[in-house]
């Protein structure tokens, strides 16, 4: 009996298409599992479901963040935890897809408890990653979290500060809070099964430019410009998504149309890249199958 399906995949992937496939022979449900998809703010250049999608199937955590909102993976969780319990309440099957491997992974091992951050701490180290190198803070983080040290490469400053402030403000090495982990909402077993979808890399270069064109032609510059009017803090998740700050310079004319979507292409593929490198790593057991395959369910 299938209790859920996970479905990981670099952006452009096609997991969307197998989402929708799987839901229509399953009864499924989809619920979404990447980090700017939820943003309402943002459905062109995120490539959400569109609403043709959404009347044919029922989808579940798509669009309903502000943009203004520091969403986290805590936040979503907490909401796809509530999600697969209400869909499996009205009898259907939870399919949860995305490409942000953070979410599914703290979904499917659990998530650390992260302890809250005195704002006075985190000026203190940020400062000091201002006016310090990387090595110079990592020889620091030696000092203080030797174990924590270990684990972090030398030229990664921000996890490093991470680490310093979490050590500073708690007395606890940040390995010992990430040892702590919720138990896992839907664990991979089987009854779920998971995959990851994988396309040719020469495919996937092709797939994202053909894809970010096609935002172009919808509306993605002015989705972009119309983000970019609100002039929210530009520390905001939202304000991060792939194409915003590329269409927006557009918009202002500090670029040309041309250029911003070749920028913007360039960041896809290397987000895509890493996409690709995490799930390799943390899912090496989920099934990867090509575009378009459909797996034979257990």
């Amino acid at each position: 009996m299938i209790m859920g399906v996970l479905i990981a995949g670099p952006t452009a992937s096609g997991k969307s298409h197998l989402a929708m496939r799987l839901a229509e022979r399953l009864g499924g449900t989809i619920v979404n599992a990447d980090s700017m998809q939820v943003y309402r703010d943002l459905r062109v250049l995120t490539a959400r479901p569109g609403a043709a999608d959404e009347a044919a199937l029922p989808h579940r955590l798509y669009g309903h963040v502000d943009g203004a909102a520091a969403y986290s993976v805590a936040r979503w969780l907490g909401e796809a935890a509530d999600a697969i319990a209400a869909v499996r309440a009205e009898g259907r099957v939870p399919i949860v897809v995305g490409g942000t491997g953070l979410y599914l992974a703290a979904l499917t091992q659990g998530l650390s408890t992260m302890p809250p951050v005195p704002d006075e701490v985190r000026t203190r180290w940020r400062a000091a990653q201002a006016t310090h190198d990387a090595p110079a803070l990592h020889a620091m983080l030696v000092a203080r979290d030797p174990e924590m040290a270990a684990r972090l490469r030398p030229s990664d400053p921000q996890r490093i500060v991470r680490a310093l402030e979490v050590v500073d403000a708690t007395g606890r090495s940040l390995a010992a809070w990430q040892a702590q982990k919720s138990p896992p909402v839907l664990p991979v077993r089987p009854g779920v099964p998971a995959y990851v979808v994988a396309p040719p890399r020469d495919l996937l270069r092709r797939r994202i430019a053909e894809r970010f064109a096609l935002m172009v032609e919808e509306g993605g510059a002015g989705e972009a410009a119309a983000l970019a009017a609100r002039a929210l803090d530009p520390a905001l998740p939202v304000m991060k998504a792939i194409g915003v700050a590329e269409l927006a310079a557009a918009a202002r004319g500090e670029m040309s149309l041309e250029a911003a979507a070749a920028a913007a292409v360039t960041a896809t593929r290397q987000y895509a890249k890493r996409q690709d490198t995490w799930f390799r790593h943390r899912f090496a057991g989920w099934q990867r199958l090509a575009p378009g395959e459909m797996p034979a369910l257990p």
